[in-house]
């Protein structure tokens, strides 16, 4: 049965809190674009990053992360490998993954490869509402760049249609974060625009859901969108200090790392859709 709203808020303090605790291993396989961000969300949010990708390490390397995170943004047929071997290998001993199918329907490379990284059943898809619907139509179609050019409402049967043809927990980023296992939908309404004026927002908010579901594992759509709210909520308290979108991005980071249960349980907006 889906959580009532009011206990959305507990359920996000206990995962910031477990991550905080835990400092969970991320090995993150992600574009050029994002991986400074990605790598201080992670370490203001609690966990570890690990910006790992040359696949003679991942035998090595992989088995010991608590989860992985596979982001598709400046793709190049050198590192599909890589990131089929980690997804592979993380599915094959059990630790949640999570992947990221940026701008999947700009060329049929992309696609054919997001394919088949989901062909290695992602614990968690997030996209924008472009990506998903490239993605669950499974066709190359126009895209406007790597940002969206559908409000993620718009794309909410697609997610639905993908979360039960791949198995994934699909969440679907924009004015309202979707968040859907094929059968329940829940939404995320934290956050503020001007967090889509800086570049690997994105990016790093799905490497904090790959975070969130490193220390809950059996309920991963609790903990996307936990990720999502909480992520979204950072936004918000930067916001109010921010005079733009480069002091936002100082601003979100910050908070995010200062975010305590008091903010968190009075801010977290997450509704039942369906």
């Amino acid at each position: 049965m889906e959580k009532e709203p009011n206990e959305w808020g507990p359920k996000a303090w206990a995962h910031l809190s477990a991550v905080r605790a835990q400092s969970p291993l991320i090995q993150c396989i992600t574009n050029y674009v994002s991986m400074d961000l990605v790598a201080n969300t992670l370490l203001s949010a609690g966990a570890s990053p690990a910006m790992l990708h040359t696949i003679e390490e991942i035998p090595d390397f992989t088995p010991h992360v608590r989860a992985l995170y596979v982001n598709v943004g400046t793709l190049s047929a050198n590192w599909l490998p890589s990131m089929k071997a980690a997804a592979q290998l993380a599915s094959q001993l059990g630790k949640p993954w999570v992947l990221d199918p940026v701008a999947a329907g700009a060329s049929g490379f992309r696609l054919n490869a997001c394919l088949e990284l989901v062909q290695l059943k992602p614990t968690v898809i997030r996209g924008n509402a472009s990506e998903i619907i490239a993605l669950s139509r499974a066709s190359v179609g126009p895209t406007k760049g790597v940002d969206s050019s559908h409000e993620s409402m718009d794309a909410m049967e697609a997610a639905r249609c993908l979360a039960e043809a791949s198995g994934a927990i699909v969440a679907v980023s924009g004015a309202v974060d979707i968040v859907t296992d094929g059968r329940r939908v829940v939404g995320a309404h934290n956050g503020v625009p001007m967090m889509q004026k800086i570049t690997a927002t994105g990016c790093s908010v799905t490497a904090l859901i790959a975070a969130f579901v490193a220390v809950d594992p059996l309920h991963a759509f609790e903990a996307t969108a936990s990720a999502l709210s909480v992520y979204g909520i950072a936004g918000e308290m930067g916001m109010s200090m921010a005079k733009g979108p480069a002091s936002l991005r100082m601003h979100m980071i910050d908070c995010l790392h200062g975010l305590d249960q008091a903010a968190l349980l009075s801010r977290t907006n997450i509704t039942a859709l369906s």
